[in-house]
């Protein structure tokens, strides 16, 4: 990879919404060059898709997310991209991740509520043969997200003592 190209990826990870002018300047490339960049990007499955980062609390919606651990027994039929395309094959699913460590599996799941996130591990996840168990951790607060910092710093409500 070179370094326009690198630099045009580290620029949509900062900011997927920059116009084709933006980038440009920013990796000295003339905007077609920047199109079709990204078009061969795409093409190859290396950029997948542009996404907003949303602070669900600033809404008027409800929404839970979760990380859902998953361990799982595998067989002579079954392997871990069999599981996986299963789970993946819910719209809850955020994210699917193999992991080391503990468990098999981490899924980012989000739904209107925590009753959405237990009926799709408890009707999606757990009958999968594979699996033999699952954790499920609710998200309390978000401070961070793909680089995005939620917290304003302005939210310091502890009074000052004085001697």
């Amino acid at each position: 990879m070179d370094e326009a190209t690198r630099t045009l990826i580290d620029a949509l990870v900062a900011d997927a919404r920059e116009s084709t002018a933006d980038l440009a300047r920013q990796t000295g490339l003339d905007e077609a060059a920047v199109e079709e960049a990204l078009a061969d990007l795409e093409e190859s499955g290396a950029l997948r898709g542009y996404t907003a980062i949303v602070d669900w609390d600033e809404l008027d919606r409800e929404h839970v997310s979760a990380i859902v651990e998953v361990n799982v027994e595998l067989d002579r039929e079954t392997d871990y991209d069999d599981v996986a395309h299963r789970i993946a094959e819910s719209s809850a699913v955020d994210s699917l991740r193999l992991m080391s460590g503990d468990y098999d599996f981490a899924v980012n799941v989000s739904g209107s509520s925590m009753g959405d996130v237990s009926r799709f591990v408890s009707e999606e996840v757990a009958p999968l043969p594979a699996v033999t168990k699952t954790v499920t951790h609710y998200v309390m607060e978000t401070y961070k997200e793909r680089g995005m910092t939620f917290t304003d710093g302005d939210d310091d409500d502890r009074l000052s003592v004085t001697p």
